[in-house]
C-alpha cells in the first residue's frame, strides 16, 4: 500500500518530473497521474492525499489509460537511492517530517 504516494518526501521530484511529464504526454496525463498509475499497475493500492477538488478528480482519472511495459521499466528505474519504503520508526525520518512539516 503506498499511503501519501505523491506527498511527503519529494513531490516536487513527482510532478516535476521530466520523465513522469514525457510518459504524460503520450497520455493526455499529469505527471503525477503517471506515477499513481504505475503504482496501480504493480498492484500496489495507492491513497493520495489532496484537499484540492480538481487534484481529487485527477488522482481517481488513473483508469482510462494502461502503461507500455516500456513506460514501467523507465519508471521503475528512477528510484535507485532506496527500497521504496520508509520506516516510520526511524528518528532521522521523524525528525525530517517534524521539520518540514511541523
Amino acid at each position: 500500500m503506498a499511503w501519501g504516494p505523491l506527498g511527503g518526501q519529494g513531490v516536487e521530484g513527482i510532478v516535476k518530473s521530466e520523465e513522469l511529464t514525457a510518459i504524460g504526454t503520450k497520455y493526455n496525463k499529469s505527471a503525477a497521474q503517471v506515477a499513481l498509475r504505475w503504482l496501480t499497475q504493480r498492484g500496489i493500492v495507492a491513497i493520495p492525499k489532496s484537499t484540492h477538488k480538481e487534484r481529487m478528480a485527477q488522482n481517481i482519472d488513473i483508469f482510462d489509460f494502461t502503461l507500455t511495459d516500456d513506460d514501467m521499466a523507465q519508471i521503475g528505474k528512477m528510484n535507485q537511492h532506496d527500497s521504496g519504503t520508509i520506516n516510520f520508526n526511524d528518528p532521522k525520518f521523524v525528525k525530517y517530517l517534524i521539520e518540514n512539516y511541523g
